[in-house]
């Protein structure tokens, strides 16, 4: 039993404003696994006021650019030294399976790494070349932080989300409120350690679990400056209109329903092989996950049978398991909206390969699903647009041309993700092309840090890693200057 009675607020453990403590419990069984204290309104209040004053009157924004790389390097070496500690929280919390929470780690320092090294590189203040050479003025452009950043993440893979925003935005020289799902309060209370113990200044960082009405209290709080968010398109509507209201600076990483286009000159075991990854990672709970499957009709009885015995092989179970592919769902709600989407497909049409509405047997005690293979989709069917955000394939068939492949892919309000298969990879390059996405992945090639991540369409705004990630988190500034400096 693990137990948060306190709030990290201001960099220091403080009373909440409420003492009532949540349960925290196991998506394997449900028993009550640890209990936290959630922020309130003026828990909130409490955190932006410090991050303001720490903003407006500290040293972090003032800090050089070395010594802010010096406390997230500090940071990263903490995370990792704990990086097993890490995976299991979020296992237990969220049902993920062991395999995945620990195969995320080494990303993590990537992704640490990516924004290091943009920091590293960063000319945060230069002076820029006139265009016109008998220009009587210089122009020097300076890189500052915004100001008070509410970071507002989910629960699906919580400490990605939280250091794809925290870490940008602390290196820029920003104070940060940082607002965790509730259903992370283990995991999320442990990074608030490793930020307490990393040597940030008081008031930079709070870490605070909460309900979407604080949520929404803060990301409407007049003192916060920026808005960073991952989560629903939906949420992100919500949040967009706010900003809008408010001209927050904002970013949104929201939902997708990502593509995966198998060519017919595709190995097709070696992409299947790929998808059980690219799509089924995390549970199916993953907003990148591949899960319309684009096949060529000359060779869709095969790939259906191929993802029919692959998926019919995973073992679905207790997260500790090592043997263990697919866990739980996160909560009983999650269980049952994947099962809802399962018994509309059936209404809709789609041709159930395998699996189906039912909770796998022996598991009825936990938020199991059981993982489900449609076929004989069409593109316009709810569960080919909709995100199912559980281990949920639709298979979709495509004529035996490129045009109709990119034409069903790019039909879709989303556009975070996608893959393309082939054994021509200058043909999937092109293909990849064409594809109205964030990103692509040519043959199950991994996503890299250094470029950036994001969506079109509803599926979101901006962009995480590396240098554009970290731009996100800077306002730019002209000083011009005459005579020429000299």
């Amino acid at each position: 039993m693990i137990t948060y009675d306190r709030l990290f607020i201001a960099g220091s453990w403080t009373a909440p404003s409420s003492p009532e403590l949540l349960d925290i419990r196991s998506p394997h069984d449900r028993t009550v696994i640890g209990r936290a204290a959630q922020a309130r309104p003026a828990d909130v209040d409490r955190a932006v006021a410090a991050a303001r004053a720490a903003f407006d009157e500290g040293p972090w924004p003032r800090t050089a650019p070395s010594e802010r790389i010096a406390v997230i390097r500090r940071l990263n070496a903490l995370r990792e030294a704990d990086a097993e500690k890490i995976a299991a929280l979020i296992s237990a919390e969220n049902g993920s399976a062991g395999w995945f929470t620990l195969a995320g780690q080494p990303g993590l320092g990537r992704q640490a790494g990516a924004y290091l090294k943009a920091a590293e590189e960063l000319d945060w203040e230069e002076t820029l070349t006139p265009s016109d050479p008998d220009s009587p003025t210089r122009s020097v452009l300076r890189r500052e932080p915004i100001g008070v950043v509410a970071a507002v993440i989910p629960w699906n893979s919580p400490f990605s989300a939280a250091l794809a925003k925290v870490i940008p935005a602390l290196l820029a020289g920003n104070t940060v409120v940082l607002k965790v799902s509730p259903e992370n309060s283990l995991s999320m209370g442990f990074l608030a350690e490793l930020l307490e113990r990393s040597g940030l200044p008081e008031g930079v960082i709070s870490v605070l679990p909460a309900d979407r009405e604080t949520s929404e209290y803060l990301v409407s709080h007049p003192d916060v400056d920026k808005i960073a968010f991952t989560g629903s398109t939906g949420a992100g509507r919500r949040i967009a209109s706010i900003a809008g209201e408010q001209l927050k600076r904002v970013s949104l990483e929201l939902g997708g329903k990502s593509a995966a286009v198998i060519l017919d000159d595709a190995d097709v075991q070696q992409a299947v092989q790929g998808l059980k990854f690219a799509s089924l990672l995390n549970n199916g709970e993953a907003c990148i996950a591949q899960t319309r499957v684009l096949a060529p009709r000359s060779r869709y009885d095969e790939i259906v049978t191929a993802l029919k015995n692959l998926v019919e092989s995973l073992k679905v179970g207790d997260p500790n398991d090592p043997d263990t592919f697919i866990g739980p769902m996160v909560r009983p709600d999650q269980q049952q909206r994947v099962r809802d989407y399962i018994e509309l497909g059936i209404k809709e049409g789609a041709r159930l390969v395998t699996g189906g509405p039912q909770v796998p047997p022996g598991l009825e005690g936990g938020n199991y699903v059981t993982p489900t293979v449609f076929a004989d989709v069409d593109n316009s069917m709810r569960i080919a647009q909709e995100e199912i955000f559980g281990p949920v394939l639709v298979v979709i068939p495509y004529d035996d041309d490129e045009d109709d492949a990119v034409r069903i892919a790019n039909d879709s309000e989303y556009g975070l993700s996608g893959g393309v298969w082939s054994a021509d990879q200058a043909r999937a390059l092109a293909v990849a092309r064409r594809l109205r996405t964030g990103t692509v992945t040519v043959n199950g090639a991994p996503i890299a840090f250094d470029g950036p991540f994001g969506g079109y369409k509803a599926s979101g705004i901006g962009r995480e890693y590396g240098a554009v990630g970290l731009a996100q988190y800077v306002e730019y500034k002209t000083v011009t200057l005459t005579p020429a400096i000299s």
